[in-house]
């Protein structure tokens, strides 16, 4: 997080920088579906520079603000249903705790590596959280943090677990094990992520892969089985809303959407749904639950 650092992508916490500029950038717009004022200070120079530093860099900011309005939906709702307590995972810069209309008993567990805590304290000393916002410092691929963190979440249940843009870092194995570690927690009710699909991380990879693995953070989770990955690891799809079908309901998407949409008329069903599918944001919930 030094001003020293590398123009790219240096380690997998960068990124967050990085998504914090695409924020500030729709904050700022006249029209904006969000605003989260704290974006821009968050992101800093460096962000900026990472952002320069990546192929078409800004011209990608559509899907990440939407997977950030489409999750601020979601949250808002499951916290009107009930939920206590969420527990954020890799949170990174997300101010959602700062900024979004929780209630002030809520709890609301940021979590991350100490040195992104740190920074988050300190670009943000002084504002006021709207709930009870609690900072815990843990690797989330040690199995003894995460026991440890998730037994301080159940103590306020139900509890939602929110892991924006943390799977597509990790391997296949620590998904599952990470997936089977919240569904061993009876108060860990739903779970809130973004999945991408292999044709994604083709993309992904040839447009920024060289970019981050350069920084150890290269794109890896990505399963061709979509949801159904979860299934032998305690959790079923409840909800998932498609990337490119909220784009164009939140008016966020590429030149010539209306153009893509025309011809994907005259595409077979099963490569419709796989196009539809491709990315998103997905509620999982226990399976078993009502």
């Amino acid at each position: 997080m030094s001003d020293c650092a590398p123009a790219g992508v240096s380690h997998v916490s960068d990124t967050a920088l990085w998504v914090a500029v695409y924020r500030a950038m729709e904050t700022e717009r006249p029209d904006a579906i969000f605003r989260d004022p704290h974006a821009r200070r968050l992101a800093g120079e460096r962000g900026e520079a990472i952002v320069r530093s990546m192929p078409k860099g800004r011209a990608w900011a559509w899907p990440m603000i939407v997977r950030t309005a489409v999750m601020d939906e979601i949250i808002l709702r499951c916290v009107g249903q009930g939920v206590r307590t969420v527990v954020n995972l890799a949170a990174g810069l997300d101010a959602r705790a700062y900024r979004l209309e929780l209630p002030p008993a809520l709890r609301w567990l940021h979590v991350d590596f100490p040195d992104m805590i740190a920074y988050v304290q300190d670009a943000l000393a002084g504002e006021r959280a709207r709930c009870d916002l609690q900072y815990v410092a843990a690797d989330v691929t040690d199995r003894t943090q995460l026991d440890r963190l998730l037994r301080q979440g159940a103590a306020a249940g139900p509890v939602l677990v929110v892991s924006e843009g943390l799977l597509i870092y990790l391997s296949a194995e620590q998904v599952g094990e990470l997936a089977g570690a919240l569904a061993s927690v009876p108060a860990v009710r739903s779970w809130l992520i973004d999945l991408g699909s292999p044709m994604l991380l083709k993309m992904m990879a040839r447009q920024w892969g060289a970019k981050v693995a350069q920084g150890n953070a290269p794109f890896r989770f990505a399963p061709a089985e979509g949801t159904a990955f979860f299934t032998p690891h305690g959790w079923r799809e409840a909800e998932f809303r498609s990337t490119w079908s909220e784009s164009l309901r939140l008016k966020r998407t590429v030149p010539l959407a209306w153009l893509w949409q025309f011809l994907g008329r005259f595409q077979p069903r099963a490569r419709k749904e796989a196009m539809r599918r491709m990315s998103g944001v997905v509620l999982l919930e226990r399976r078993g639950s009502a």
